[in-house]
């Protein structure tokens, strides 16, 4: 069978930069890889799913089409392409070339023209068509042999569409009718007009009463009220709207049957283009395990394949290798076989004794662990490399048995526990951790290349494999190498020969140790210093007593909540299935949508997914709850059945063997903002907005009967940070003098006295108060609180008179972020935002709202994190046996002795208070309890 698959290159483009918005890939330069890469993973998922024989990528160019010339407003109002998507246009041109794919472009011809004409001359000669694009537009083409290929996106399998499956979606007897529809509702991301007051129901009733735009003209009189109106005065609008929505089959492309033939791709071309753009997974999938970003760099371009408008009606940009590139020089690529080092086993009891000389004269060592895990309280320790000097480490293996492993390491104590000696390595908590059980108390200022490279650049990859290849051109020797790829098969550290191990290990240390010399400088460039050697390199020590100190919880209570929400569950079903007069999956969001608007009827204009079922997600469930008590039933189920599988089942089997205790991992390197997230489990998301959720807390218990837990929590600490930033008089005079900040705010926004302010008015103020943090509008809010976008318009308008604190706050942080390409904390931690000056408003707008949100989001990290380091030294300083055991949020929680607790409240308390100076008042909720419900 012949199978031609036509690419609507710009709409994938988009889809897939759109896609990767919100967690973007950048290279270590800077370049947004977003839109190369996805594109990339489309392309070679057809490849590998459909196996077409024939291919082509299509592309509008600059040059106005007739649509242009007709109506003048047609695609004037869209939105600048993203700068980022800009630049990376021409890497996605070279991809496809390098895929060895047809380029196709045609001046005066839109992609849509170009594709529907190749689709039909190839239907006429025999090949079953797919149109690849997420563009409605493209139902009109389908027919028996050409179908719109979907790709899949947002976890969605990709869908494709045939004949069958076009009329079902449109309501229409024929594909083309998709014309006539289009031509009455009108595009306005396109700028076609359609008739004013017909939408995409009203359209595809009109057209299965009348078949046609013009059979609804024709008919008019017989339509009745304002539709008639409009129909009549803006029949030529309807029917030009058409015309610009018929897709044009009479393109002056020809069908090159041999040029759209698939055929291998150029090794030669995408080698260095994937380096250029550092595509590890990308290049590992398409070349094997072989490939390497430090093996070649990819070398400039030296045409702009589209700096110039294609002359004429140019088809197939059938580019040669050479004009495309210049011949690749790669240089000889740096790594263990090509670098020169002096790797050292140190496997005897002299051997470790002359490395322990050495290490004993250094102002600092890197040192790294090698584990048969990657669960440091779960795991064995393998062996220890150490570096003091570029390209020299040495290789200490321990043996499997437990005591003599005991006995090695402690040949190093002397070292590990010296204040004297700073101690440099890569992710150093896994280390300090692993460590701990083997009875080492490590000690001494710490460099972690892992948190240096993130609080130089938050938002990329931190990884050293990563780090060394973008920074040093090293690629260092892959775990994969040793082990295996991941998954069950996976062996571990134990099953590898020495020698392998020693080269592997040993260049760990010297790579890292090369990091920390380059990231030094880079350091101070940013004015990071104070950050990474005052807040998080310290912060690491803290962590790593708390994960390994981990926190007791109750399997009893958790065990008979689990059946009192299994019943609770069971109820709310029956519940739902009375409601809705039949039976049905709630869990299927298939069958939920055809329940509630279907059957139920509850939104006429209820959304549906690209994939054609209803939109059934919270956000939508959340907009119906106030009109039916069924959508409150079914928001309730989901809510209980995620509590109890992900915590309430979850928790118990998260147990750790050894110490009958969950330990959770802490992140200090994921958040951009700098707030700390954790997993295994996540007790960042444990749900506390509800009392079921709540409960949960109820299972997390002190470790005997002789301790209690303390919970100190910030009060409002970012509406307290906003206040002390902005500086707004109004608002720092309420927290100074103690009021409720919420019903202060609507005593000033409502213009009533404290004492007259109602519960409905604080929690519209409420409402501001947080949202203004996080960039709402007035859209936004008046969605947020079901009133009227005039009535929310007003409430916002009061606030800023009220605050005029921090709308200049608001204008002069933009204006800052504007001109310098990020904000900053009261520490100092700087949010980079690339996007701030975008062309584009939706792009622009999530900077905009960033750089609002990140100087408070931050700064409320950093004081949580300034004042964990400054209660887990005093109490260590003061002997105390109270324990540090969870970090929620801006939530600190304490395993204390009963003798304790009446010590440790002052510290835990004067510690978070005076983290940062501030001129608000910072205020500490502190509670005790026989459980974390009861403390909090």
């Amino acid at each position: 069978m012949k199978k031609l698959f036509l690419l609507d290159g710009m709409a994938l483009i988009y889809r897939a930069h759109f896609a990767l918005s919100k967690t973007p890939r950048f290279t270590s330069g800077g370049l947004n890889t977003s839109a190369v890469m996805g594109f990339t993973n489309t392309l070679l998922d057809v490849l590998k799913k459909e196996k077409p024989t024939h291919m082509a990528v299509v592309f509008d160019t600059d040059a106005p089409t007739e649509r242009h010339t007709e109506f003048e407003a047609y695609k004037a109002h869209r939105e600048a392409m993203p700068e980022d998507l800009s630049k990376a246009l021409p890497y996605i041109f070279k991809v496809v070339l390098g895929f060895n794919i047809p380029l196709i472009t045609s001046d005066g011809y839109e992609a849509d023209d170009i594709i529907g004409t190749l689709a039909k001359k190839a239907e006429a000669k025999g090949y079953q068509v797919y149109c690849m694009t997420p563009d409605k537009d493209f139902a009109q083409l389908v027919s028996d042999n050409i179908r719109i290929y979907k790709p899949a996106r947002m976890g969605n399998e990709m869908e494709i569409l045939g004949v069958k499956e076009v009329l079902a979606k449109w309501e229409i007897e024929r594909p083309e009718q998709v014309i006539d529809i289009l031509g009455l509702w009108g595009d306005a991301v396109d700028g076609i007009p359609g008739i004013p007051g017909i939408g995409e129901k009203t359209a595809k009733t009109l057209i299965k009463q009348y078949g046609s735009v013009e059979g609804i003209i024709a008919h008019s009189h017989e339509l009745k009220g304002k539709l008639k109106e409009n129909v009549e005065a803006f029949a030529e609008q309807g029917l030009m709207s058409k015309r610009l929505a018929t897709i044009n089959l009479n393109s002056p492309v020809e069908l090159d049957e041999a040029g759209l033939e698939m055929c291998a791709p150029s090794k030669d071309l995408l080698e260095p283009l994937f380096a250029e753009l550092e595509f590890r997974t990308l290049g590992r999938r398409v070349f094997g395990d072989d490939f390497s970003i430090t093996e070649t760099r990819a070398v400039s371009v030296q045409t702009d394949l589209f700096g110039e408008p294609v002359a004429g009606a140019r088809t197939t940009l059938t580019v040669d290798v050479q004009d495309v590139y210049e011949p690749p020089t790669p240089a000889e690529a740096k790594n263990i076989n090509t670098v020169e080092h002096d790797y050292i086993l140190a496997d005897t009891f002299e051997k470790r004794a002359e490395l322990i000389s050495i290490l004993k004269q250094q102002e600092a060592i890197c040192f790294d662990t090698e584990t048969t895990g990657t669960d440091a309280n779960n795991c064995e320790l393998v062996g220890l490399s150490f570096a003091v000097k570029h390209y020299q480490a040495w290789y200490v293996p321990v043996p499997v048995n437990e005591q003599e492993t005991m006995a090695i390491v402690a040949e190093f104590k002397p070292v590990f526990e010296d204040e004297k000696i700073g101690k440099i390595g890569q992710n150093l908590k896994f280390d300090i951790l692993m460590l701990k059980w083997y009875n080492v108390e490590m000690k001494g200022s710490l460099f972690d290349t892992m948190m240096a490279h993130y609080v130089i650049d938050p938002d990329t990859r931190h990884g050293m494999d990563v780090l060394s290849e973008n920074y040093l051109g090293y690629k260092p020797v892959s775990i994969t190498e040793l082990i295996g790829p991941k998954g069950k098969n996976q062996g571990n550290m134990r099953d590898v020969e020495i020698e392998k191990i020693k080269d592997y290990a040993a260049e760990d240390a010297d790579v890292t140790l090369q990091l920390k010399t380059v990231f030094e400088p880079k350091i101070k460039e940013v004015g990071a210093e104070k950050l990474l050697h005052e807040i998080e390199n310290p912060l690491i020590y803290v962590l790593a007593d708390v994960e390994h100190e981990g926190v007791r919880i109750d399997h009893e209570t958790l065990k008979e909540f689990s059946k009192e929400l299994e019943t609770d569950i069971a109820k709310l079903e029956k519940v739902v299935y009375e409601k809705a007069g039949v039976r049905f999956n709630i869990a299927s969001p298939k069958q939920l949508g055809e329940v509630l608007f279907e059957k139920l009827l509850l939104d006429p204009k209820a959304k549906k997914t690209k994939t054609g079922q209803y939109q059934t997600g919270e956000d939508v469930l959340l907009a119906l709850a106030a009109k039916s008590d069924i959508v409150r039933d079914i928001l309730d189920f989901r809510q209980l059945q995620k509590l109890k599988s992900t915590y309430v089942d979850a928790l118990p089997t998260m147990v750790n063997a050894k110490t009958g205790r969950i330990h959770t991992s802490y992140n200090q390197a994921v958040a951009a903002t700098g707030r700390l997230s954790s997993n295994n489990p996540n007790l960042q998301n444990i749900p506390i907005r509800t009392e079921r959720g709540r409960e949960v807390r109820k299972a997390f218990i002190p470790r005997d009967e002789n301790h209690t837990i303390v919970s100190a929590d910030y009060s409002q600490i970012e509406l307290r940070i906003i206040a002390e930033i902005s500086k707004d008089e109004n608002m720092r005079q309420a927290f100074i003098e103690g009021i409720d900040i919420h019903t202060a705010t609507a005593a000033k926004v409502y213009g009533v006295g404290i004492d007259e302010v109602d519960s409905t008015q604080r929690r519209n103020a409420k409402a501001v108060n947080f949202g203004i943090i996080y960039g709402q509008s007035a859209f936004g809010l008046s969605q947020n609180l079901g009133i009227p976008r005039k009535e929310a318009a007003e409430i916002i308008e009061n606030y800023f008179a009220q605050y005029p604190g921090i709308k200049q706050y608001m204008a002069d942080t933009m204006n800052f972020a504007r001109e310098n390409g990020y904000v900053t904390t009261l520490m100092g931690r700087r949010r980079y935002l690339r996007d701030i000056n975008s062309a584009n408003q939706t792009v622009r707008g999530f900077a905009e709202r960033n750089a609002i949100n990140a100087p408070i989001q931050g700064s409320a990290a950093d004081m949580i994190k300034i004042a964990m380091i400054n209660i887990h030294r005093e109490l260590k300083a003061r002997n105390l046996d109270a324990r540090m055991t969870m970090q929620v949020h801006d939530e600190l929680v304490f395993d204390v002795p009963h003798h304790e607790v009446e010590i440790v409240k002052p510290i835990i308390i004067e510690n978070m208070k005076n983290a940062i100076k501030t001129e608000v008042p910072i205020m500490v909720e502190i509670g005790t309890g026989v459980n974390w419900l009861e403390a909090h």
